[in-house]
């Protein structure tokens, strides 16, 4: 019975549940910012109320994660994104009941952060990669991320549709529904860790494995990297939207603003991807972060026109999660796969302290200034830190693996 059930999770099964996976949690996730002004608007709540909802929110996926990831490298992603879809949704309902800030900071900020860590695409990206050889990594990471990428161009339009026809609490009642897909698709993931991956370290525990990466320099600078991916990535999902109609543009720009980051992210994925098979991992990450400070500082001096706003969407649309494929693909490279869902978890935790500053920060700078030009520079400023962060990492994989390579 056992291996009639294990037969038909193929390779193709897992990869196809695992793409849609990050296409329904993550564009879901993507599209909150598109809330942020009829919320506030309706409910009188100032912008840096809802942002500290959406920043609780990315530190409490941050914090969840590697709490998430450990559970899904001893027992299976599959039984962990269940109850992650479970919190995701009622988190997403609970959001459109919030009578005050603290229940919004509850629901959306808590509740909702927790679910989207325990559902995440990453923890399906570690199942992916598992069930691919090592030539096929960081192409099979490109595609997960680029799945995720995927689901911000369907959500987005599809978000802004569902406000626009049913106002905000409808929209927010229909995601929460739909959040709900994620449990028949983590049902198609491999059930426990698959014995080839436990053969790979048969002598390591969790417990050596986080030691052994936290006294590794290139996984601390690799963490201490990401963060910046988050502070960029958090600020402008979340404050773009309302960026835009602050400049006087109809709110159906910042929709398609964010719909277009994610359809050219599909692209800039799969190049992340391809890059991290035949180039360096660090210098393609060094690359991108040093040109998206380029393009917000093209942002900062653009005339503030509709297609000045597609044209930045574009640009970073092709930087926005490319740097997933290249991070995820060092942890896997340095330290193997056996537990990438717990180390990737670690780094993670560094991504969602930037995205929670990012969003906070973003909330809190225009209240008291009227305006978004003090976080722009500040993503320059950080973009331009990790473009030399990442430049001294050691790529190589540990003395452990080569033996193990070496005697196969």
């Amino acid at each position: 019975m056992s291996n009639t059930v294990k037969t038909w999770r193929t390779p193709l099964i897992v990869i196809i549940a695992g793409c849609l996976i990050a296409t329904t949690g993550f564009g879901a996730r993507s599209v909150l910012g598109l809330f942020l002004e009829p919320m506030t608007m309706d409910k009188g709540w100032s912008r840096e109320t809802y942002g500290l909802a959406m920043a609780l929110q990315n530190l409490m996926w941050g914090i969840g994660l590697p709490f998430a990831g450990a559970l899904a490298d001893k027992y299976g992603s599959t039984r962990v994104i269940i109850a992650g879809a479970i919190g995701y949704g009622l988190g997403l309902f609970g959001m459109s009941q919030a009578e005050s800030g603290f229940t919004l900071q509850l629901t959306a900020g808590i509740l909702c952060g927790l679910g989207i860590a325990f559902s995440a695409f990453t923890l399906a990206m570690a199942a992916m990669v598992r069930v691919v050889g090592p030539e096929r990594r960081s192409f099979t990471l490109g595609l997960g991320t680029a799945a995720g990428s995927f689901g911000q161009v369907v959500f987005s339009p599809l978000s802004q549709g569902f406000i626009s026809a049913y106002g905000w609490n409808t929209a927010l009642i229909l995601l929460a529904g739909i959040v709900l897909l994620l449990i028949p698709f983590a049902i198609c993931l491999p059930q426990g860790s698959p014995s080839t991956v436990q053969k790979q370290s048969v002598n390591q525990t969790l417990t050596d494995a986080i030691k052994e990466a936290v006294s590794h320099r290139g996984f601390v600078l690799l963490t201490i990297g990401f963060f910046v991916c988050g502070f960029h990535v958090a600020f402008i999902t979340v404050h773009f939207p309302a960026y835009i109609k602050d400049l006087g543009l109809s709110p159906s720009v910042g929709a398609y603003s964010l719909a277009l980051i994610g359809l050219m992210n599909i692209a800039g994925s799969f190049l992340s991807g391809m890059a991290g098979q035949k180039w360096s991992k660090k210098w393609s990450l060094s690359f991108i972060y040093f040109t998206r400070s380029i393009v917000i500082l093209a942002l900062i001096f653009a005339p503030k026109t509709e297609i000045s706003m597609y044209l930045f969407s574009g640009a970073m649309g092709l930087l926005w999660l490319s740097t997933v494929p290249l991070t995820t693909g060092i942890v896997a490279q340095v330290f193997g796969v056996q537990y990438m869902a717990t180390l990737f978890g670690i780094v993670f935790l560094s991504h969602q302290i930037g995205s929670f500053l990012g969003v906070w920060l973003g909330g809190r700078i225009y209240d008291q200034t009227g305006s978004y030009d003090g976080m722009w520079w500040a993503g320059i400023a950080v973009g331009l830190l990790a473009t030399l962060i990442h430049l001294p990492i050691n790529e190589k994989p540990l003395a452990r693996l080569q033996v193990r390579t070496a005697i196969a």
